[in-house]
């Protein structure tokens, strides 16, 4: 994509996705995402219905009338956006691949943060760590990095959730918030998820096209692996063939499902042919009613 169409396809999500922030998403973050603690603000007089726990005596003899202190949440937040960009993620069989609505979902909760003054950081990655951004403030940051996830060209098709997580882990010491948005078309990360799950607050974005589990019923089909790039000719009415692939779809979703809910972790579903919106909304308001 040229220059110019980049900078329109970011200053549309921009459009898009600010509003649905400012309409629905930023207090669902700040509610759902809470500060380190609480730091003093300032006092004020007392009045009926306060706790005396929050009495400045100090104050309150100084001026001969009771006095309370005032605390505001203490947030500076870190929110970390792990997206794969392996071959995979550029299909789509629908108006948009998972390239793009990983891109839109990275700019509601990147705008979100930034509403709630929280820094934001990006780690892009295939079978290898493609582009690390520190976290960072700021409205031009996070356009920054909706360019990034729209135009960054990897040197990797596969996908190593495992590396990808040992890198943040690595990189990232201060506990965060982290969103990692994949389709999870891999294995042998089950270990590194749980133990970066017990330092940071780790949430997985899956992204799934019905298509991909449907594939039989037409007969004679040349299939390209996105991401090794092999080519091969899939007879899809054949019965055990369709079968085998069913199966191995359904047990690649069960091993991923059991390893969210072992590790207690959350995670978010979201289908190429549905919006994301609701998804989300379910997201934050069944974590809230924990709180």
């Amino acid at each position: 994509m040229t220059t110019k169409e980049l900078l329109k396809q970011v200053r549309e999500i921009e459009l898009k996705t600010r509003g649905l922030v400012n309409e629905v998403f930023s207090g669902e973050y700040h509610s759902v995402f809470k500060g380190r603690g609480m730091e003093f603000s300032e006092v004020r007089e007392y009045q009926i219905g306060d706790d005396i726990r929050s009495i400045d005596w100090n104050v309150t003899a100084r001026f001969g009338h009771p006095y309370v202190k005032i605390f505001e949440e203490e947030r500076e937040l870190t929110l970390m956006l792990l997206v794969d960009m392996s071959g995979s993620q550029m299909f789509g069989t629908f108006e948009k691949t998972k390239q793009q609505i990983a891109a839109e979902l990275s700019a509601i909760l990147a705008f979100s943060a930034m509403k709630n003054n929280d820094k934001v950081g990006l780690i892009l990655f295939t079978d290898r760590i493609e582009k690390f951004v520190p976290p960072k403030k700021g409205k031009s940051h996070v356009l920054r990095l909706i360019r990034d996830i729209l135009s960054f060209t990897p040197e990797g098709n596969r996908t190593d959730i495992k590396s990808a997580l040992e890198y943040f882990n690595g990189a990232v010491k201060k506990r965060s918030i982290a969103f990692l948005i994949s389709d999870f078309i891999d294995e042998g990360y089950e270990k590194i998820l749980k133990t970066v799950g017990r330092k940071h607050d780790l949430i997985g974005v899956v992204l799934k096209d019905p298509r991909e589990a449907e594939i039989d019923g037409f007969g004679l089909v040349k299939f390209k692996d996105l991401e090794t790039g092999e080519v091969r000719w899939i007879d899809t009415s054949a019965k055990e063939i369709t079968e085998y692939y069913r199966n191995k779809i359904t047990e690649m979703e069960n091993l991923r499902n059991s390893l969210f809910i072992s590790g207690g972790l959350d995670k978010i579903e979201i289908h190429t042919n549905e919006s994301y919106i609701m998804p989300l909304i379910k997201f934050f308001k069944e974590r809230e009613k924990r709180w």
